[in-house]
Formats: C-alpha cells, structure tokens, sequence
C-alpha cells in the first residue's frame, strides 16, 4: 500500500514538473521573409507577455516564448501577422515567418496650370498663419473682447471648450477604428464584443496612444493598445 502510495505521489511530481517545463519561456529563433521592403522596420510582440524585439537586416529575430503563446509581426512597410506557437517549433532549425508588403497606393496627380495661385499668393492669409478646426474657430472667435468676457459669465466658453475636447478625442478614435477590427479585439486582446467601444475609448484617454495616434505610429499604437488590454480587462473583473 506504501509502495503505491509512494509511486502514486511520484508519478504526479514527474507530471507537474513536465508541465512546468512545458509552459517555461524558451529563446525562440526565427526568420522572416519578404519578397521586398525594409525587414528591419518589422517589430515582433508577443502579446501574451508584451515582450517585443526587432528583426535584423537578414530578417532573423529572437524571442523569449512558450506554446500558445500569439506572436505578432508589425511594420508600417508590411501587412500584419500573427503566429501561434506551437510545441514543435522549438524543433525547427528556424520559425519561418512570411511577410507580405503593402500595397502602395498613389496620389491622384492633377495638372493644374493655376496650382501657384492660392490664398498666400495672393495675399489673403499669411504662410504661418494658423490652421483652425471648426471647434477651435468657434472657441477663437468667441474668446476676444466684450463677446470673450459675456461668454466666460454666461457659461458658453466653457461649453466651447468642452466642444473642442470632444472634437480632438473624435479624430482619436477616427484614427484608431480602421487600424483593429472586432475579431482582433476579441480573438487577440480578448475584449468582450460589448465593451470594444468603451475600451477604444479608454485607449484614446492614454496620453501615449493619443501621441502615437497623431504620429501614426502604428507599431508603438499595438504595443500600447495590447498593454492597456490587460488594464482594462482587469478594471471590466474588479467591476462584476
């Protein structure tokens, strides 16, 4: 009875300490190819940690992983891509990943014999003159003098101000919806279908997501979007 005890007990410590090899990160080395464009720009996050590395000028990268983790591969020259890692990769002498480049899409070009002639040429506005949205024209307008002073009493400054604060967080999230579709949403970060909206909201609050948004860097965007998943995801379980 002892004996079986014991072989019992032994068995399950060989099978715990397996699964902790299973699931302990390994360096994983691989490749990526691309019939053209700069593989360099390529940064590849593996977004269940959020580690992230770049891939060299031969296209090869290394990366702390373990299997089922999902790895992502970004790059403003190529189309996204995702791998899943699987126990067997670890086999392979490299993790063969492709790339495909993206589309260049050109400018509609217009002859225009009349295209020097403009506002500034003509002396309307000046060159550094500054370029307003409707929010800030409205704001603008009715911030000088008597007007400016009657406004700040009755209240509709203020309410301007709040106008144009819902104007900059609309161009945020007009910036932000073409670049994740709901499927990523909730098969990558795994954001439940109700609460995508809110938590594109609560990305645009983010001051470093706004930042990138502007500057269109959309590898430093996923890299921060999948860090406030975890945030949000974790606001959405303190809340039930």
């Amino acid at each position: 009875m002892k004996k079986t005890k014991k072989l019992i007990i032994f068995l399950f410590l060989i099978g715990q300490l397996a699964l902790a090899q299973a699931n302990k990160e390994q360096l994983l080395h691989g490749k990526v190819t691309a019939t053209s464009g700069n593989l360099q720009s390529i940064t590849v996050v593996n977004l269940v940690t959020e580690k992230n590395t770049t891939v060299d000028s031969n296209g090869e990268f290394y990366i702390l992983a373990k299997a089922d983790d999902l790895l992502l591969f970004s790059s403003n020259d190529f189309e996204f891509h995702r791998r899943l890692i699987e126990e067997e990769d670890w086999n392979k002498p490299l993790l063969m990943i492709e790339m495909i480049p993206k589309s260049i899409v050109l400018d509609e070009v217009i002859v225009n014999k009349n295209a020097n002639i403009n506002a500034v040429s003509l002396g309307i506005i000046t060159k550094d003159m500054k370029h307003y949205t409707p929010a800030e024209r409205k704001l603008s307008s009715n911030s000088g003098g008597i007007i400016g002073l009657l406004n700040t009493f009755s209240g509709r400054k203020a309410m301007l101000k709040k106008e144009l604060e819902v104007e900059k967080k609309e161009l945020l999230l007009g910036k932000m919806k073409p670049l994740f579709n709901d499927d990523y949403y909730i098969g990558v970060l795994k954001i439940p279908s109700d609460y995508i909206k809110g938590f594109q909201y609560y990305c645009i609050e983010d001051k470093e997501i706004a930042q990138s948004l502007l500057t269109k860097n959309k590898t430093m965007t996923l890299f921060l979007v999948s860090k406030l998943a975890k945030q949000y995801k974790e606001i959405l379980a303190d809340e039930k």
